[in-house]
């Protein structure tokens, strides 16, 4: 069985994740409502985004935001 990942296209250039013809290269993805979106976490795949294992309710997918941008060096 394998695992294949979605293909995810991107429109922010300036990120270390972005690829050719607009693909993200990342290894996951990490989405959070917009009320989140101030949080500062630290790194990518940060403990608070893992060890709260929290869920919230996003209305419309205009609610919610990426979480994986990492902006390129």
């Amino acid at each position: 069985m394998t695992n294949a990942k979605p293909l995810v296209k991107c429109s922010v250039s300036n990120c270390h994740f972005w690829g050719e013809q607009n693909l993200c290269h990342a290894e996951e993805i990490v989405i959070e409502i917009d009320q989140h979106a101030g949080s500062r976490y630290m790194e990518e795949y940060a403990e608070e985004l893992t060890a709260g294992n929290h869920h919230d309710h996003a209305g419309t997918s205009s609610a919610t935001c990426c979480l994986t941008f990492k902006p390129n060096a």
